[in-house]
């Protein structure tokens, strides 16, 4: 077999650890993959991008020989995978998208499941687990169920459970998703130290700053492979094309907005106090100017570029919101001196001796986005759950729109709107269906649910999908199907607990393209988000932490306490980590 040739400037490698050539794979009517031609890396990291239904975990299946292609070749580690059995097993380790393990059974009995169905003898079984138990920092919680762990907690057993055969070649499907920061970095580490040892890995992720630390990338789009190379080369395809636009206070979004509106410009997103700017190609010359200062390119930017840029045009959400929603909000805003539209004072919640949430306060103002952010399990979910009346609070009060929830519940409920963490629509009803179910639920008359209902279709582009069972829809569909439930009634206060978890960034912007033109009609949004270049367009931010509130500013203030001689522009991201080990340190 010869050596793979060289790609985008790098040296020829050794014998590829998977080949794929011509491969297509259809179901149905539908091409899944469309003949990609490709070789991965030995022993490095491959990260597999590309935005929803881009063919990624079809790819990764056929790679771990969970089916067959249609048409052309694949190739793992110098053999045909085959569906019945799959490639070697013990050669090959798989972690899937969603969670895969047991979560009524321990982190203990998952591996010994696993073990079993790996034929692990019982030397060998007792040995590994000791390895990976102390390589995953798991040995402590053996006996804790899996649906009991954090979301990295579960990323680790997962990982620990797809590497009980000592594999050469490990498949990764998105395991950074609904992962915090720390827990991210820990998957890394872990990940990094395997490939030291001589593991290949293949990394599908839909966050571009992970796809970023790879050291080759494949971009995937409509089952097409679009690039094949470092992901840095990729990058200047786009230098001295981005610039950064400093604004002045709460001007960032209305920036924004105006800045994606030119025809000169491909993107613009919100970094804190600035905004950043990719211009089309024959476009830089008028942003050399005052006020636009030239940056250094991110893959991002050149993955944005490369899928046609991000989708211009005003937000059919907002411009289609009720006029009377408009002047509710408005009026439930003013009936309060300081406009607040969403108050939590000392809100507690106890589950027997546990302390989920732990005397938090915060207040948030119409028009105002608010991030909730902090590791998994501090208590962010708690909290939220909590001021959309779904939990009550241990002790503490908590306010929407002008109404005590512990007085009326219900009556709150109506003005405010709930994304949850998981997917939480009836996934055995159409998306018809669930548009009708929510539109009663919040009371709509029979005029009003019509007209909103086919205004949601429109707008979300839900018409092709109507008869699907939502829970068959592609991720970044079920997300706005999810939204469109949310605001059916036109809230005056939205709640999203990770909206935009696992979704690419094509698919991000659109979405926060709409919650920003909201806060433009006076609604107030509270978010959570793992995502922290997501979590820049808070206005403000509280980090909590082990069920406590231990920072709160907006997001350059808290960059700001994170600076230091080794970290003199920290993202947003070192400050999370930062303030979270200060914390802990303390």
């Amino acid at each position: 077999m010869s050596p793979a040739p060289a790609r985008d400037g790098e040296p020829a490698a050794a014998t590829p650890a998977a080949r794929v050539t011509g491969l297509v794979k259809t179901f149905g009517a539908t091409k899944a993959l469309a003949g990609i031609t490709a070789e991965l890396p030995t022993g490095r990291i491959l990260g597999l991008v590309g935005p929803d239904g881009a063919g990624k975990t079809t790819l990764i299946r056929l790679l771990a020989g969970l089916m067959e292609p249609t048409a052309g070749a694949v190739e793992v580690l110098g053999r045909t995978p085959r569906a019945e059995g799959g490639t070697r097993q013990a050669e090959t380790g798989y972690m899937p998208q969603r969670f895969g393990l047991y979560e009524d059974l321990s982190v203990l009995d998952n591996l010994s499941l696993y073990a079993n169905l790996r034929a692990l003898d019982q030397s060998t079984r007792q040995r590994r687990f000791a390895e990976l138990l102390r390589f995953t920092d798991l040995a402590p919680f053996t006996e804790r169920l899996a649906g009991r762990l954090s979301g990295g907690m579960k990323q680790k057993l997962g990982l620990a459970c797809a590497l009980l055969g000592r594999p050469r070649l490990l498949l990764l499907d998105e395991p950074g998703v609904g992962v915090d920061p720390l827990s991210r970095r820990e998957l890394w580490r872990m990940v990094s130290e395997l490939v030291a040892s001589g593991v290949t890995v293949l990394w599908s992720t839909a966050y571009l700053e992970e796809a970023e630390r790879c050291a080759h990338i494949w971009l995937l789009d409509n089952g097409r492979l679009l690039y094949d190379g470092a992901p840095a080369r990729l990058s200047e395809r786009v230098r001295g094309r981005v610039f950064r636009r400093r604004v002045a206070p709460g001007e960032a979004r209305r920036v924004a907005e105006s800045e994606l509106e030119r025809e000169a410009v491909l993107d613009a997103v919100i970094q804190g106090a600035s905004v950043r700017v990719v211009a089309k190609p024959d476009a830089a010359g008028s942003f050399r100017t005052d006020g636009y200062e030239p940056v250094a390119p991110r893959l991002e930017d050149a993955y944005v570029e490369l899928l046609g840029g991000a989708r211009k045009g005003e937000s059919l959400l907002a411009r289609g919101w009720p006029a009377v929603a408009q002047t509710a909000a408005a009026g439930a805003s003013s009936a309060a001196a300081d406009r607040v539209l969403v108050r939590a004072e000392a809100l507690t919640r106890r589950f027997g001796d546990f302390v989920a949430a732990d005397t938090i306060g915060f207040e948030v103002r119409a028009g105002e986005i608010y991030g909730l952010l902090g590791p998994n399990g501090a208590g962010k979910s708690t909290t939220f759950r909590m001021l959309c009346g779904l939990l009550m609070p241990t002790s503490g009060d908590a306010s929407v729109a002008g109404v005590n929830l512990a007085r009326a519940a219900s009556r709150a409920r109506a003005r405010l709107g709930y994304m949850a963490q998981k997917f939480s629509l009836y996934g055995d009803l159409s998306v018809a269906q669930n548009l009708d179910y929510f539109a009663d639920i919040y009371g709509l008359t029979r005029s009003a649910k019509r007209e909103r209902v086919q205004a949601m279709i429109d707008m979300f582009e839900l018409g092709p999908h109507l008869p699907a069972n939502a829970a068959l829809l592609p991720l970044g569909f079920k997300q706005r199907l999810a939204l469109a439930c949310a605001t059916l009634h036109a809230p005056a206060v939205l709640f999203l607990d990770e909206p935009t978890s696992g979704v690419d960034p094509l698919m991000r912007r659109e979405f926060w393209h709409h919650i920003n033109a909201l806060t433009t009609r006076g609604v107030a949004v509270v978010v959570t988000t793992h995502f922290m270049e997501e979590a820049e367009y808070c206005d403000r931010i509280g980090l909590i932490w082990r069920g406590r509130k231990i920072a709160e500013g907006t997001p350059d203030e808290l960059k700001a306490s994170a600076e230091s001689a080794t970290h003199p522009e920290p993202t947003l991201e070192d400050a999370f980590i930062a303030l979270i080990e200060g914390e802990a340190a303390a």
